[in-house]
């Protein structure tokens, strides 16, 4: 995740780089459960609205909680599917922070009534965050569902009523992109502090769909109304937390930006702090485990397992480095080819998602087709060495019937 709001701050405010105390520790993303009353057309646990055989019991998922707090993780996601379908997440939540885990819950937002609510703010949840992907039509389209959109607002707004800090995530595709704009005023309008942008991820649905991933142009303009919206926020103090995730060259872009803006003095301070941020953190700062206990380098890595708790806990596989693609993904640098292993920018994104190399190439060395930065603005020559990635699918272009585009 790119904290774009985090970082701008430096453009006002520099500050020292601090180093890092300790061992790093993931966050964890834990899908409790894939059932799910909507089907989204980028769901990457493919989620339907039906049991799954397999999952985890009480017992075996506080046993879990057990060893990450003693592991002593930095924060627990509790994801799905929609993670209010399973009977016992409100309970795992309450253990998790009688631990003093910081404790966020990833919802579609549709199940969250007013009793919902109050039960998630006196369990003390830190962050609830609610997906909306375009404005009324355009969202249940995308979600399978009709009345999805005003649910889900009623779920935000349930929220905010009780002083839950709550953030907006939305995927950005071709069949939706144009409504970017009215989401980031509906999360100022609502009062929302947080709103996500994330990059299309090609695994589960998403993968299926991934001809409605955006083009370089849609992507770059997405990211160019971030900036000014953020950069506006801090200039007028509004408390509006952009972030952006699953691209990391948004780390690089902005660079880019600073760079024009505010000379390159501000962008040569920028750099040291995203260089200790790193990047792309799949299998390092981020790890999943899924509805049937088996560990991930993330979510979007459901076909690349580590092993299962079920097996031995969580610590042990994760500190467990005779796997060569998580020791891999540990190393620094990574075992890079293509444009992103000749990329001037490496130390800043990290090689960038390394599943869609995977998904595309069947090898997660290999670039990142999804990178949409000109070989120009990561440092290559314009040569025939390291061409620029073809586009997935042209914006309006989609092999599928077009969202509806307005409510």
């Amino acid at each position: 995740m790119f904290r774009l709001t985090h970082y701008m701050k430096q453009l006002v405010d520099p500050a020292p780089l601090r180093g890092r105390t300790g061992p790093m520790r993931p966050v964890v993303i834990w899908n409790l459960t894939r059932r799910c009353n909507l089907k989204c057309r980028h769901c990457y646990a493919v989620a339907a609205d039906h049991h799954f055989p397999g999952e985890l019991t009480s017992e075996e998922a506080f046993a879990v909680l057990d060893d990450l707090a003693q592991y002593r993780i930095p924060a627990l996601i509790l994801s799905g599917g929609e993670p209010l379908s399973r009977a016992d997440t409100l309970d795992i939540a309450r253990r998790s922070k009688a631990y003093g885990l910081y404790t966020a819950l990833s919802s579609n937002g549709t199940p969250i009534d007013s009793a919902t609510a109050d039960e998630i703010a006196k369990i003390g949840f830190d962050y609830v965050g609610i997906s909306l992907d375009g404005i009324g039509r355009t969202n249940d389209w995308f979600r399978g569902q009709d009345g999805a959109f005003e649910a889900a607002l009623s779920g935000v707004r349930a929220c905010l009523a009780r002083g839950i800090k709550v953030g907006l995530r939305y995927t950005m595709t071709s069949e939706n992109a144009q409504q970017l704009p009215e989401l980031l005023d509906l999360a100022e309008a609502e009062g929302v502090e947080k709103f996500y942008l994330s990059h299309l991820v090609y695994a589960g649905r998403g993968n299926k769909n991934r001809m409605d991933d955006t083009n370089r142009a849609v992507t770059r303009a997405g990211l160019d109304l971030l900036l000014e919206r953020a950069w506006t926020a801090i200039r007028e103090g509004r408390p509006l937390e952009i972030v952006t995730g699953n691209n990391d060259a948004d780390a690089v872009y902005f660079l880019h930006w600073a760079q024009r803006r505010f000379g390159p003095g501000a962008a040569a301070h920028l750099r040291t702090h995203l260089e200790a941020w790193g990047g792309n953190s799949s299998g390092c700062g981020v790890a999943n485990i899924d509805t049937q206990g088996v560990v991930h380098p993330d979510t979007y890595w459901s076909g690349y397992s580590l092993d299962s708790v079920r097996n031995r806990p969580f610590s042990e596989i994760w500190e467990d480095l005779s796997d060569p693609v998580l020791a891999g993904l540990r190393q620094k640098p990574r075992p890079l080819k293509g444009r992103c292993g000749a990329c001037a920018y490496r130390s800043v994104c990290g090689g960038n998602t390394r599943i869609r190399a995977l998904q595309l190439t069947g090898d997660p060395w290999e670039a990142d087709p999804a990178c949409y930065l000109s070989n120009a603005e990561i440092g290559l020559a314009e040569d025939a060495a390291h061409p620029l990635p073809k586009d997935v699918s042209p914006f309006r272009g989609s092999r599928h019937d077009p969202a509806p585009r307005y409510s």
